[in-house]
C-alpha cells in the first residue's frame, strides 16, 4: 500500500519489491499487458470512519499477447486522485500482488485486496477517486501503470443521533426531537460537527416497518438538530441524512414514544 506518492510513504511486499524499479544501465521494456473490467468494493462506495482501516476487494482482467508469459509479471489495482495513477498526489496500491487465474492464452482474471487507513488521509481526500492498474516484471523490475479505469467514491463516515421527549406524552401535546450530525475527521482521528445539512425527521408508527418523512431540519454549526411535532400515535422517530459526495448516508436508531 502506498499513500500520497509525493511523500513516498511505501509499505507492503509488493510496493517494496516488484513495484520498485532497480537501478540499471538501460531501462528494460515495460510489461506488455492491458488492464480492464476493474471493479472495486463490488461497485459500492468506500466509507471510512475517523480512525478505521478498510480492506476492499478489487477484481480485474489482464490481457497480453500469447507470446508473453505471465509467470514473472505481478499485477495490482491502484486507487488515486489526480491525472495519473503513477504520479498522483494521493495514491493507494494493493499490499500484495493480485491472484490471477488463466482464462485463455491471452487473458487472466485477477483479484487483490486494497488496504486504506483513514489516518493517512486528509479530509480533502474524500470524493471521487480513480481506478488504475500497475504491472511489474519481477525479473527486470520494469513496470507499467495504467490510468482511468473508472471511478469509486471514497467517503467520510457520518454519525447521527435522535432523542424524542417527553415520553410518555399525551396525545396532541408537543414532542421535541433533538439529535446531532457528525462526520469523520480523518485529519484529527475523531468525529466533528457537520453543519448546514438538510436532515429528514422520519416517523414509523408502532406495528409498521416503514418510515415516512415528517419534516426537514437543517443542522446547526455544531451539528445539532432540533424540532417539534405533535403527538399522534405510538411510534418511533428518527433523523435520516441522505449523504453527500464526500460523506456517507446515515439514519439514526429510532426512538420510541408512547402516546397516551
Amino acid at each position: 500500500m502506498r499513500i500520497r506518492a509525493t511523500v513516498a510513504a511505501v509499505s507492503g511486499a509488493l510496493a517494496l519489491s516488484a513495484f520498485a524499479v532497480p537501478a540499471a544501465h538501460a531501462a528494460p521494456a515495460a510489461p506488455n499487458v492491458t488492464f480492464s473490467n476493474m471493479k472495486v468494493n463490488g461497485g459500492k462506495a468506500i466509507t471510512l470512519g475517523a480512525t478505521s482501516t478498510v480492506k476492499v476487494k478489487a477484481t480485474y482482467t489482464v490481457t497480453h499477447p500469447a507470446t508473453v508469459s505471465m509467470s514473472t509479471i505481478l499485477t495490482g489495482p491502484v486507487l488515486y486522485r489526480g491525472t495519473s495513477a503513477k504520479y498522483a498526489d494521493t495514491q493507494v496500491v494493493s499490499d500484495d500482488p493480485g491472484t490471477c487465474t488463466k482464462v485463455n492464452s491471452t487473458t487472466v482474471s485477477c483479484s487483490a485486496t486494497i488496504t486504506i487507513p483513514a489516518g493517512e488521509l486528509y479530509n480533502s481526500d474524500a470524493g471521487t477517486w480513480k481506478k488504475g492498474g500497475v504491472a511489474a516484471d519481477s525479473k527486470t523490475g520494469a513496470d507499467k501503470w495504467q490510468s482511468d479505469l473508472g471511478t469509486v467514491p471514497v467517503r467520510r463516515a457520518a454519525k447521527l443521533s435522535t432523542d424524542a421527549a417527553p415520553e410518555p406524552v399525551s396525545k396532541g401535546k408537543a414532542i421535541t426531537v433533538t439529535g446531532k450530525l457528525t462526520r469523520a475527521d480523518w485529519s484529527h482521528g475523531t468525529y466533528a460537527a457537520f453543519g448546514g445539512q438538510s436532515v429528514k425527521l422520519q416517523f414509523r408508527k408502532a406495528g409498521s416497518s416503514t418510515y415516512t418523512t415528517v419534516k426537514t431540519v437543517t443542522s446547526s454549526s455544531t451539528g445539532a438538530l432540533k424540532t417539534t411535532v405533535t403527538a399522534g400515535s405510538d411510534g418511533y422517530y428518527r433523523y435520516s441524512f441522505a449523504g453527500t459526495s464526500t460523506t456517507s448516508a446515515v439514519s439514526a436508531t429510532g426512538d420510541y414514544v408512547d402516546v397516551r
